[in-house]
C-alpha cells in the first residue's frame, strides 16, 4: 500500500461545478487517478444520503472509494457497503443546542439516515433543501425522532450573521469540551463531535488503509476544509476558495471549480 495515494475531495465548490456536475476534463483526470490503483474519498459536510445521491447521479462507480460525511463524523466504505467509522453528538446536549438556537433566533436541524429533523420549515430550511432534497420531519421533540446519536447539527442564518456568531460563541462556552463549531459557508454553522473533523477523517482512513499520510491529497474551498487541507500530505485550495483556505494550502489552483481547477493536479500527483 505504501505506493498508493488517496485523494480527498470536498464536493460543493471544489469537485463539483456550480451546477453540481463534474466536467469531462476533471472526470477524466479522476478516472485516471483511480484506475492507476489509488483511492478516492469524497470528504463533505453533507449527510451520507446526500453524498450517495451525488455518487449515483454522477455515476461515480469506482473501486477503492469512500464517502466521508458530516465533516468527518461518518466514513462509509463503498466496496463493503457499510460504515467503517461513525461518531455522534450526545443525546443529552441536543435539546439544549436547539433551545439556545431558538433564543438567538437561529434555525437548526439535524439528521438521521433517511431524513432531516427540524422544529420548523421556514426560510432557512427551504433554502437548504433547494439543493439537498432530503425528506423532512418537523417536530419539537428532536431526540424522539433520532434512533442514534446524530453526526451533526447544522445552524443556518441567511440575514443576521452576528446572531449566528453569538449562537456559536454560546455553544462553545457551554459545550466546547464536547463539540467543534465550523463554518462551511458564511451562513452555515456546523456543530460536530469534538472527535470528528475532515482532517481527523484523513488520519483515520489513511491508518485503516495503511496508506502513509504523506501520500494523501486533499482539496477544498471553505473553512470546514482547512483541517483536511492541513492534515493531508498535499493540501489544495481551488482558485475560488476563501483567502483563509488558500493560506492553509500547499497549492492554490490556477483555475476555479467551474474551469477544471483540480484536473491538472490530479494528473501531476497520481
Amino acid at each position: 500500500m505504501i505506493n498508493k495515494k488517496i485523494f480527498f475531495a470536498d464536493l460543493d465548490g471544489t469537485l463539483l461545478t456550480s451546477d453540481k456536475k463534474i466536467s469531462p476534463v476533471t472526470r477524466k483526470a479522476l478516472d485516471d487517478f483511480v484506475l492507476s490503483g489509488n483511492y478516492f474519498a469524497i470528504n463533505s459536510g453533507r449527510g451520507l444520503d446526500s453524498i450517495k445521491s451525488v455518487k449515483e447521479e454522477l455515476e461515480l462507480n469506482y473501486k477503492n472509494m469512500f464517502l466521508i460525511a458530516f465533516n468527518g463524523a461518518e466514513i462509509f466504505d463503498c466496496d463493503k457497503g457499510k460504515d467503517i467509522y461513525k461518531t455522534g453528538l450526545s443525546f443529552d446536549i441536543i435539546p439544549s443546542i436547539f433551545d439556545i438556537a431558538k433564543k438567538h433566533g437561529i434555525h437548526c436541524h439535524t439528521f438521521r439516515d433517511d431524513a432531516i429533523i427540524t422544529p420548523d420549515n421556514g426560510e432557512e430550511m427551504q433554502y437548504y433543501n433547494r439543493v439537498i432534497h432530503t425528506p423532512l420531519v418537523i417536530t419539537d421533540d428532536i431526540v424522539k425522532e433520532l434512533p442514534d446519536m446524530p453526526c451533526k447539527v447544522l445552524a443556518l442564518e441567511l440575514h443576521d450573521l452576528d446572531a449566528l456568531e453569538a449562537f456559536r460563541l454560546e455553544i462553545m462556552e457551554k459545550y466546547g469540551d464536547k463539540v467543534n463549531t465550523i463554518y462551511s459557508h458564511p451562513t452555515y454553522l456546523e456543530i460536530i463531535p469534538i472527535e470528528a473533523g475532515k482532517g481527523t477523517a484523513i488520519g483515520k482512513l489513511c491508518s485503516l488503509l495503511n496508506v502513509p499520510v504523506e501520500n494523501s491529497i486533499a482539496a477544498g474551498d471553505e473553512q470546514n476544509d482547512i483541517s483536511m487541507i492541513e492534515a493531508a500530505g498535499t493540501g489544495i485550495a481551488v482558485a475560488n476558495a476563501t483567502d483563509i483556505v488558500k493560506a492553509s494550502a500547499d497549492i492554490v489552483t490556477e483555475y476555479d471549480n467551474d474551469h477544471d481547477g483540480l484536473a491538472k493536479y490530479l494528473i501531476q500527483l497520481k
